[in-house]
């Protein structure tokens, strides 16, 4: 289970954001390539999923994502993520959900790929209220290959990976705070998948 908040932000802001003394120390960097897939009759955006393969370094990963909730920014959903050989999408090993991995195995020949996400990713590790969180900030571009169809993508995702959900939260509020001054943080509730999509759909 994933428990993160997604937080959009200004360019002008990031500046500000990057001086913020709990982010005084440089974070790991790290390229993601994202390509997402779905059928002709997006059967998994009707089911709020996403499949993604996803080349991290020289690793690539396939990760399934349910269904989750999000309000305010703060998302909670399943998800599942391993090792993959590009194109292969073997869901019976990844998921662990039998009748789901059946379903998608069903699927599988009617997968296409559809949009990527492109985007460098900086980490740090943070405890804050008896929680342990992990930062990202995220700068790149959402795109539809072989169209001039792409936006920017710059946001910062607060991922819970212990502790009380409230700590996400009061965070955000740190983050907020500079000594250069305020940073905008505004929650989003669409996540890189739907704005993919969204992308994709627009004529």
């Amino acid at each position: 289970m994933e428990t993160e908040l997604k937080l959009s932000l200004n360019e002008t802001d990031l500046p500000r954001l990057l001086g913020h003394p709990l982010l005084t120390q440089t974070g790991a960097t790290q390229q993601l390539l994202n390509t997402y897939f779905d059928t002709p009759e997006l059967d998994l955006q009707k089911r709020s999923m996403a499949v993604r393969e996803r080349l991290a370094g020289d690793q690539w990963l396939l990760t399934v994502k349910t269904a989750g909730r999000s309000q305010n920014g703060l998302s909670r959903r399943q998800e599942w993520e391993a090792p993959t050989t590009p194109g292969a999408l073997q869901f019976d090993t990844l998921v662990d959900d039998t009748a789901l991995a059946t379903e998608l195995m069903a699927m599988r020949p009617r997968l296409k790929a559809l949009f990527c996400t492109d985007f460098e990713r900086q980490r740090w590790l943070l405890s804050h209220a008896d929680a342990q969180i992990e930062v990202a900030l995220d700068q790149g571009r959402i795109h539809v290959p072989d169209t001039d169809r792409q936006e920017t993508l710059l946001e910062l995702e607060l991922e819970l990976l212990s502790g009380p959900e409230s700590a996400l939260m009061a965070l955000a509020d740190v983050l907020r705070q500079t000594p250069q001054g305020p940073v905008g943080l505004t929650p989003s509730d669409a996540s890189k998948a739907q704005r993919g999509m969204a992308l994709w759909q627009r004529a």
